[in-house]
């Protein structure tokens, strides 16, 4: 597309969950997008979290939709990739987006069953270098293609659909304070106050 025409609706999409580590890269990268831009009435931005099938009515109103997330391409951490319509689900398809365990795929898959797959639909992913770290932030690996992949996100709103923002003026709304990636990442409490893998005295497997 040329930059002409503005999709009705768009879906920008970040997947992911805060809590362990780079596995939080889709919602940071859009907390940057609202933190810089105003977005005009077409466009949504939309922190998926781990919401599962509870994203469904967002996705069934959409024409179009960007998805940001942390993928396991195989690839070296830190590397983005964009991947476009039918070869998302299928680096999707083991990715869960649900503490039900409800994958990215089988959405998909029940939006095309009930006729209401968006007409485009384009990922911006990154491979992860640590996910297993509770209460950890971005590493600094994944950290540092925050701007770029927000940067895609921008050219592939504007290439596809015709979509320029505004700059922003103040600060945005899409994440609350408390869990803003600086405050987050910034104050976190030592591994000595706050265990980050779980309890011990429920994790020792006794003797056969």
């Amino acid at each position: 597309m040329n930059g002409e025409r503005i999709c009705a609706r768009i879906l920008v999409l970040g997947i992911g969950n805060i809590l362990w580590a780079d596995e939080g890269f889709g919602v940071r990268v859009l907390e940057t997008l609202d933190r810089a831009y105003t977005f005009p009435e077409p466009v949504t931005l939309l922190d998926g979290g781990t919401q599962g099938l509870y994203l469904l009515p967002y996705l069934e109103e959409a024409e179009g939709v960007v998805i940001v997330d942390a993928v396991d391409f195989g690839s070296p951490p830190g590397t983005v990739h964009i991947r476009a319509d039918a070869d998302v689900p299928a680096v999707l398809a083991a990715r869960k987006v649900s503490l039900h365990q409800t994958g990215f795929q089988e959405i998909l898959g029940l939006l095309a069953l009930r006729g209401h797959t968006p007409g485009r639909i384009v990922l911006v992913g990154v491979q992860p270098e640590v996910l297993d770290d509770y209460g950890g932030g971005l590493t600094a690996t994944v950290a540092a293609q925050i701007e770029p992949a927000a940067r895609k996100v921008l050219a592939i709103l504007k290439d596809e659909f015709g979509v320029v923002p505004e700059p922003r003026a103040g600060e945005g709304s899409l994440v609350t304070a408390a869990v803003a990636r600086d405050p987050y990442e910034t104050e976190r409490p030592s591994a000595e106050d706050a265990c980050r893998i779980g309890d011990a005295r429920v994790l020792v497997r006794g003797e056969a």
